[in-house]
């Protein structure tokens, strides 16, 4: 890295309490305008237009700096008993090769995170987490759990490349066998003596792979090589899109999601398995839930007023006959479907699609509907094609 390049990241820079990634600079010097912080690292949120950002991942395709998804690796022989033990969702079968979705939760049904979980080996495992402290949590776990575990943050760093292109791109850069994994599948790739994981995942419910780089001295390296490839056939750098996150009703950790809810309420029941043989942290508590019911429900809404620019910084009470029933947790507007969507916590009683509501926003109130989610391509299919 050379010295032009840090001190003109300077700008943006909290100091060391907050890390770069090795792809900070390559961001910067291809567009990135601002950034943020997420699980204590900056990520880019800014390449100019977020709306033109949303058409190129739709239309084309785009890379992204998401080496924040940091890597809890946990190894050992009890490994696969351990990492179960985190988890409410059924893990014994899963193949190794393969990628799920799951969930974190704690001893009161919390959701600590909800990570990737990638099994490398029957005795390793990776969960690449969203913006939590997951490798502290199973540290402290693991210390009182009695089980024969390794629990680290390895030297790996994924990029985001996502878009109807982005199968072609791939193919270009690293051949047949990566651009041909199925969905939630991935492979150990050795390019040029740089080891990379290749995964058919991604946090946009566009077709999509994520490169995860173990070798983080190679940063700026696989992100030019990324673009000099690909920009002729349509690649942008750019950011996670909320436009299409809340469209596909992806929730966001800290946002849609916390420790103070549970999976029940977010509608996140097929990731909960309380009838399997293993115990996980939270399997008392979770029962105890679902036999007493929620007392709210998360769910999607249409409303009406302008378009809104950008989107809520704070949660907009949601009124239903004047009293607050609920409150936004993410909105936007899509330019695809030309509505504000947004996703919200209701009281359950207040839940049922077709509800008619207020939302009180700083700028007066507005008419609202609850309405299916996700907002768009309801089946997944887009992601999961091929």
């Amino acid at each position: 890295m050379s010295d032009s390049r840090s001190q003109s990241f300077q700008r943006f820079s909290f100091g060391t309490q907050v890390r770069k990634s090795p792809f900070s600079d390559a961001a910067l010097r291809w567009g990135a305008q601002g950034f943020s912080v997420y699980n204590h690292m900056y990520i880019p949120r800014d390449f100019g237009d977020p709306v033109q950002n949303f058409w190129n991942l739709v239309n084309e395709a785009i890379l992204c700096d998401v080496a924040v998804e940091r890597q809890v690796e946990i190894t050992g022989p009890d490994a696969a008993k351990f990492t179960q033990f985190l988890s409410c969702r059924d893990l014994s079968s899963c193949e190794v090769g393969q990628c799920k979705y799951v969930l974190i939760t704690d001893q009161d049904g919390g959701i600590i995170n909800d990570p990737i979980l990638l099994k490398l080996a029957e005795d390793h495992f990776w969960l690449s987490i969203a913006d939590s402290d997951v490798l502290l949590w199973a540290r402290g776990v693991a210390a009182c759990a009695g089980m024969d575990v390794t629990i680290r943050e390895p030297d790996v760093s994924p990029l985001q490349l996502q878009g109807p292109r982005s199968r072609d791109i791939l193919r270009a850069a690293f051949g047949d066998e990566p651009a041909e994994l199925k969905y939630y599948r991935f492979m150990e790739y050795d390019w040029n003596g740089v080891p990379l994981v290749i995964s058919r995942t991604g946090w946009s419910s566009e077709l999509g792979y994520e490169i995860f780089l173990r070798d983080g001295s190679k940063g700026d390296m696989l992100w030019d090589y990324l673009m000099e490839i690909g920009a002729p056939m349509g690649l942008h750098p750019g950011h996670t899109s909320s436009i299409r996150r809340i469209e596909a009703a992806m929730l966001s950790y800290h946002a849609d999601m916390t420790l103070a809810n549970n999976p029940f309420e977010l509608g996140m029941d097929r990731l909960v398995d309380l009838d399997m043989e293993a115990d996980f942290v939270s399997k008392a508590a979770l029962k105890r839930i679902r036999e007493e019911g929620v007392k709210q429900r998360q769910v999607g809404l249409e409303f009406g007023g302008d378009p809104i620019t950008g989107s809520n910084d704070e949660n907009w009470p949601i009124l239903v006959d004047g009293a607050q029933a609920g409150y936004v947790t993410s909105a936007v507007y899509s330019p695809r479907l030309e509505k504000n969507i947004a996703l919200a916590l209701v009281q359950a009683a207040h839940a049922d699609v077709g509800t008619k509501a207020e939302i009180s926003t700083a700028d007066g109130n507005r008419s609202c509907e609850i309405v299916p989610k996700p907002f768009f391509d309801p089946k997944k299919a887009i992601a999961a094609r091929g």
